[in-house]
């Protein structure tokens, strides 16, 4: 499980990182494509450059690299003597800076408020949004054998991560599915999948979205009757399995208080896994709190 959720949120910022804005700089003479991360007064710039992160402070029309060179292994911490120069109008205090994203972040954030009485903190991933859901439905599991067509019940758990200001048409889901077994049809499955929802309709009442399964793991247990001519036995199958399945799917989350309802209409196509032929029934629905 935990290697699941390290990809997960992996996946995540990856995706961050892929889609996130950036514009073109020039400093120094240097040309250089750089991501915002807060904007006001005074404007933090980052981006990263041969595996490594490099900052700057944008104020007015001045923009500076904020450096912390190396000598005699000891770190010279330039960037606390540049912030103050750049922030000499306030009485904000550099000691406690560290040159990461988020300490910085903070350090931004506490000087635009002390300059601009109208200043919102403001960072880039910072309106993330956790959504938890619990889902109920029926499925045809149409990805297995499946001789009588049956559907059986299935119950499951996700795990969203959303950002609305930064990303606000994407989604990362980690996702448990149980589907029941029953007396028509002897199969179960436990489902761990991580997923992304691309989501092409928004409005604040609701959301529309094309969700992709990317990964799952599944271990699923069947018994199967067989019927000899003067004797019927029954074969038990079980076993486990991790796939990149790339399964389509549709959903939408409906504001209702401060959670949504959740419908979804999953597992309908898949250009990597082959289906048993029939037509796929895999309708659930459920609530996602807002956490």
């Amino acid at each position: 499980m935990k290697p699941l959720i390290t990809l997960f949120c992996g996946l995540f910022l990856c995706l961050t990182t892929a889609i996130a804005q950036t514009d073109t700089y020039t400093i120094n003479n240097n040309s250089y494509e750089l991501r915002t991360d807060v904007q006001g007064p005074m404007t933090l710039l980052w981006n990263v450059f041969n595996q490594e992160y490099r900052y700057f402070a944008k104020k007015g029309n001045t923009i500076i690299e904020l450096t912390n060179t190396k000598e005699s292994n000891q770190y010279q911490e330039e960037y606390k003597k540049q912030l103050q120069e750049l922030t000499s109008d306030s009485d904000v205090n550099t000691e406690k800076v560290k040159l990461t994203l988020s300490s910085l972040r903070r350090f931004f954030n506490a000087y635009n408020k002390k300059t601009d009485p109208n200043y919102k903190e403001n960072s880039f991933l910072t309106e993330i949004e956790y959504r938890l859901g619990v889902f109920g439905g029926i499925t045809n599991s149409v990805f297995v054998d499946n001789p009588d067509n049956t559907s059986n019940g299935q119950f499951g758990v996700d795990f969203e991560l959303y950002d609305p200001t930064a990303l606000p048409s994407h989604a990362i889901v980690l996702q448990y599915k149980q589907t029941l077994s029953s007396d028509d049809f002897d199969y179960s499955a436990s489902q761990f999948s991580i997923n992304h929802r691309f989501k092409f309709i928004k409005s604040p009442a609701y959301q529309i979205y094309l969700n992709t399964k990317l990964a799952t793991y599944t271990i699923s247990k069947r018994t199967e009757e067989v019927i000899g001519s003067d004797f019927i036995a029954f074969e038990e199958d079980s076993g486990s399995s991790f796939q990149g399945p790339l399964i389509f799917g549709l959903g939408a989350d409906i504001k209702i208080g401060k959670g949504y309802l959740s419908l979804n209409y999953n597992d309908a196509f898949s250009f990597v896994i082959d289906d048993n032929g029939e037509f796929p029934v895999d309708l659930s629905i459920g609530y996602k709190f807002v956490l």
